[in-house]
């Protein structure tokens, strides 16, 4: 009999994770703040657990998909969570992408309950999320990665294990995030040059990705900003947040990441300028509107 999965947080990400996890034939119980996607997952077979602490009781395996470190910090340790329903056999499985220090806060209170926990983070975007083809970063004890790997299977296709300790799966989402914003704002540089230079910008990308400059990025949000589509597939306020993140890593083991702090800034004017919500590839309407180019 397939093992009981509970599943914490039906948003842009979570939803359709939790979605593949019922189509891989999981028993599944979720929570989510708002009603619509648990009221979707019910329709879809899964059971309405009304609460973080309810799901734990009716689970083997806690999975989270939220925000940032607070809704983490609370959903698991605060009042009516999971470590109220904390017991040895439950295992918990954090896929937000949160600070590293509280992940391994939260993987030692459960610890102290009988609780075994792993850190999996997860890139891909809302359509990786929707594909199940998700790249997932694990952190925690390799006996209890592999007990829980077909879970992960149901939802990514490149499931690494980091490392055993707590926060290793956080560290590599950083060190991803890094990347990821660095590459958004090349691409957004790159194609805003072009404009400004009256080059047909759709050329100069199609030269790009048949050489060195080719990347999934330059591919997929190089032809986002060519479409003017910045609908949100990752929100730029989240890619901001993670940025924090990588900073503050950074700072607590004394790596300067300067491009990093760059990028982080200007997510920060983009959000002040009203579009926190739109795809992180509208980094490339701050770099047009700063060239004098019309969005």
């Amino acid at each position: 009999m397939a093992e009981q999965i509970g599943f914490i947080g039906l948003g842009i990400m979570g939803k359709p994770m939790a979605l593949n996890l019922r189509r891989a034939g999981f028993p599944l119980v979720v929570h989510s703040r708002s009603r619509g996607p648990v009221e979707e997952l019910v329709a879809a077979g899964a059971t309405d657990g009304g609460s973080p602490k309810a799901v734990a009781q009716h689970s083997d395996i806690v999975i989270t998909m939220l925000p940032d470190s607070p809704q983490v910090r609370e959903v698991v340790l605060g009042a009516n969570g999971v470590i109220e329903a904390a017991r040895h056999g439950l295992t918990f499985v954090d896929m937000s992408t949160i600070s590293p220090l509280v992940t391994r806060e939260v993987a030692t209170a459960l610890a102290e309950r009988g609780v075994e926990s792993l850190d999996a983070p997860v890139s891909g975007g809302q359509k990786g999320a929707i594909d199940a083809t998700l790249s997932i970063m694990v952190g925690g004890p390799r006996a209890v990665f592999d007990r829980t790997l077909p879970v992960l299977q149901a939802m990514g296709k490149n499931i690494v294990h980091i490392g055993d300790d707590p926060g290793a799966g956080q560290i590599a989402k950083a060190c991803n995030q890094i990347i990821v914003a660095n590459t958004i704002m090349a691409v957004a540089e790159a194609l805003t040059l072009a404009r400004k230079a009256g080059v047909n910008a759709a050329k100069v990308r199609e030269a790009l990705l048949g050489g060195f400059a080719q990347s999934r990025i330059l591919e997929a949000h190089g032809q986002r900003m060519l479409d003017r589509n910045f609908a949100p597939g990752f929100r730029v306020r989240l890619h901001q947040k993670d940025l924090g993140i990588a900073l503050a890593a950074g700072k607590a083991h004394g790596v300067p990441l300067f491009a990093t702090a760059l990028v982080h800034e200007a997510m920060l004017a983009l959000a002040a300028q009203g579009h926190a919500d739109l795809d992180h590839s509208a980094l490339a309407r701050l770099v047009e509107s700063l060239a004098g180019l019309d969005a």
